[in-house]
Formats: C-alpha cells, sequence, structure tokens
C-alpha cells in the first residue's frame, strides 16, 4: 500500500526542484513572483504541495515569501552582494593558504576526476550537473585546509549566495572561463606558490558577483 505522506513529499520536491532549475537555468529572474495560480496550472498539483515546495525553496534560501505579497526569487541588493563576497574572499584566501602545497597526488586526483565530470556538464548543457558537481569541485578543494569549521563556512555562505551565481550558468563564457580557472588551481595545487592559489580562488568568484551587479544595475534603470 502506497504512503500518502511519502507521496506528497516526492511531489514537493519534484516541484521544488524544477522551480530551482528555471531560476538556474535563468528562465526565471531574480525577484520574480512566483504566482501560486500559475504555479497550480503547470504542475497540476494541489495547493498544499504548491506552498511547501515554496517553503522548501524558502528554507534553502532561493525564494522569498512575504505577507501579502506572495513568493519571489531572492534577490540580493547591491550592497549585501558587495558584503558577502567580501566574506567569501577572506574566508576562501584564508583556507587556500592555509593548504599545504603540494597536494597529494591521490586528492588532486579526486579533483581531476569531479572536473571531468563538470566539463561533460559543460559540454552536454547540463546545467543542474554544472551546479552540483561545481559545489563538489570547491568543496574538495578547500577541504584539503585541514579546518572543517572554516569548510562549513565556506560551503554555507556558497549556498547563500546562490541567487547571485545562478543567474551567469547559462552564460558560454563564464562556463568556459569556470574550466579554466578549475585547471589552473589544479595546476597550482600540484606546485608551491600558495599565495597565486589564494588569488585564483580568489578571484574565481568575481566574475559572477559583477554579472549580478551589472543584472542589479539594469533592473534599476529599467524601473525608473
Amino acid at each position: 500500500m502506497r504512503d500518502p505522506t511519502a507521496d506528497q513529499q516526492s511531489e514537493t520536491t519534484r516541484v521544488a526542484r524544477c522551480i530551482e532549475e528555471d531560476i538556474i537555468f535563468g528562465r526565471i529572474e531574480p525577484g520574480a513572483a512566483l504566482r501560486e495560480e500559475r504555479l497550480l496550472a503547470r504542475f497540476g498539483v494541489s495547493r498544499h504541495i504548491v506552498r511547501a515546495a515554496l517553503a522548501l525553496l524558502e528554507h534553502d534560501g532561493i525564494v522569498i515569501r512575504e505577507l501579502n505579497r506572495g513568493a519571489r526569487v531572492r534577490t540580493f541588493s547591491a550592497a549585501e552582494v558587495k558584503e558577502l563576497h567580501e566574506v567569501r574572499e577572506v574566508l576562501q584566501r584564508h583556507a587556500a593558504l592555509r593548504i599545504r602545497l603540494p597536494v597529494e597526488q591521490s586528492e588532486i586526483e579526486k579533483l581531476e576526476e569531479i572536473e571531468s565530470r563538470y566539463e561533460t556538464a559543460v559540454e552536454t548543457g547540463d546545467l543542474r550537473g554544472m551546479q552540483d558537481i561545481n559545489s563538489e569541485f570547491h568543496r574538495g578543494v578547500f577541504a584539503l585546509c585541514g579546518n572543517a569549521h572554516l569548510c562549513n563556512m565556506i560551503a554555507d555562505l556558497l549556498h547563500v549566495t546562490f541567487p547571485v551565481r545562478a543567474n551567469s550558468l547559462g552564460d558560454k563564457a563564464d562556463r568556459q572561463r569556470a574550466i579554466a580557472d578549475h585547471r589552473l588551481i589544479l595546476s597550482l595545487l600540484s606546485g608551491n606558490d600558495s599565495w597565486a592559489l589564494a588569488e585564483v580562488c580568489v578571484n574565481h568568484i568575481k566574475a559572477r558577483r559583477d554579472a549580478y551587479l551589472e543584472f542589479l544595475e539594469k533592473d534599476h534603470k529599467g524601473s525608473r
């Protein structure tokens, strides 16, 4: 006998993942409203499922729900983006400088395998794969610093800033830049230049930050 509770959870997850992918693929822009009626018509599920899916996305920091205004894709102010990335830069630089170089070949091979999967996702246009595998690559790199608490803080910020990164995933130039940076990081892990490694780890996140700030600027001008 099927468990109705399990079925509801499965449907909630399915709807949430579909909405999340729309955000990742750039089909829904930051700040866009998520109307319940449209979601009901699109997915053919109950209002309870739609609201549960939106609650799940809210918990993940992707969606904001406001009283009497409904749900919308989370957006950050320019000041928030700059402040969040300032913290990310400090933490990632410190983590990179803690990595003892050169890294053991077995660890580099693990990262190379992850990068190979990432590049396959880029070649096949698998944006969901790009998002998930990119996060896996960076978690693997910073895990080499040997400080689990520092790694967790970096991972938390990576999660919080998901809406900032998501809008750039469909950009081919951004994807190729990410591949080049990943390959450079792998190369530096085999060497002895900790400062160069730290600089690449910091610069790597600036392109998507700048792209989001540019989006905010265009949106601000368009609303005048």
